[in-house]
């Protein structure tokens, strides 16, 4: 249970920019005054291994939020930590993607496979609105991706790309990506 409360702190200073207690973190999702946090929260409540009480209710809670709201990320979706849902609607991913730490998921994005083999994101990826990235691709880390691509090859690190299909359009210089990274190895 520890743990899914450092996923959901620094998911949390994605939005925040600060820290704050596990009642706080509770008080903020339950109020709802960010309805992106508050599904995250959710999300990540539900994906708690054991059969509890608490699992049980959030698991509702997430499955009442996903029809709200049109955002579909299963809670058994491996998710690192920081992630940051700019503008919650129309989200359809993969149970068996893998995104990595500190992501940006935008409006209108789908991340699927026809064939069970999703997409794997690498750190501090940002995806644009009304993205498509379509079946076993690999992103790399420090990846910007524009807004309406359709992502369908693998993307290196520190890439921007963009289009139908997308194709890289600039390439940032290695080790020079700055941004408000969350320490989640000290929460």
């Amino acid at each position: 249970m520890k743990e899914i409360f450092e996923y959901i702190q620094s998911d949390y200073f994605r939005y925040y920019g600060k820290k704050v207690s596990i009642w706080k973190l509770c008080l903020t999702a339950f109020l709802a005054k960010n309805h992106c946090f508050t599904y995250s929260f959710w999300m990540r409540m539900a994906s708690i291994k054991n059969k509890s009480i608490i699992q049980k209710i959030a698991s509702r809670k997430s499955f009442h939020l996903s029809i709200k709201y049109g955002i579909q990320i299963p809670p058994s979706t491996s998710i690192g930590y920081g992630l940051y849902i700019g503008h919650g609607v129309g989200i359809v991913i993969n149970p068996k993607t893998i995104i990595g730490n500190n992501c940006n998921i935008s409006q209108f994005i789908t991340i699927g496979s026809n064939h069970d083999t999703p997409a794997t994101i690498g750190d501090n990826v940002y995806i644009g609105p009304s993205v498509c990235i379509v079946e076993d691709v690999k992103i790399g880390n420090n990846v910007t991706i524009g807004a309406g691509a359709v992502v369908v090859k693998d993307i290196p690190e520190n890439a921007t790309v963009a289009g139908v299909p997308a194709k890289v359009i600039s390439e940032k210089e290695p080790g020079r990506y700055i941004g408000n990274r969350y320490n989640h190895c000290n929460p």
